[in-house]
């Protein structure tokens, strides 16, 4: 068994419990200035991960970063979300999500936006690429879309 931060429950809490977190940092800070935070977070959390798998600046296809990204995050992994795919249309890179954990549980038609969620993914990209990125939740399954999508251009 790897190395788990807790002894007897392991390193998984609930989705409720991390909703109702956001819901009251919202509260207190406002929702953009938690967006920011949570973002920036995730971001954090993303480039450690991208260095954890030894993904740093690694000459990998987005298809195999997909892969490898997508069985830390996914069900394998943390549970953050799954990675359907990574593609590229010209020099934007789109990430295809589902079961995000920032949509899980919100009403249809909600605003909510994917931040520490797509800040995540963000930061493992930037690591692998080797580049800085301006990341947009451009696609919502709360708004009608059929993934949660992520669009990122290099700055």
């Amino acid at each position: 068994m790897p190395d788990l931060f807790r002894k007897e429950l392991g390193d998984f809490n609930s989705v409720k419990c991390f909703k109702a977190a956001i819901v009251g940092m919202e509260e207190t800070l406002g929702e953009k200035a938690t967006a920011i935070a949570l973002t920036s977070a995730g971001r954090a959390r993303g480039k450690k991960l991208a260095e954890d798998l030894g993904l740093v600046e690694a000459s990998i296809s987005l298809d195999d970063a997909a892969q490898k990204l997508g069985q830390a995050l996914g069900k394998e992994g943390t549970r953050l979300c799954i990675i359907e795919k990574i593609i590229t249309d010209g020099d934007v890179i789109k990430v295809y999500t589902s079961e995000t954990i920032c949509s899980s549980g919100e009403a249809p038609n909600s605003e909510r936006k994917c931040t520490f969620t797509m800040g995540a993914v963000w930061g493992a990209l930037e690591q692998v690429l080797d580049k800085r990125l301006r990341g947009v939740h451009t696609e919502s399954v709360l708004r009608g879309g059929t993934h949660d999508v992520f669009e990122f251009t290099p700055l």
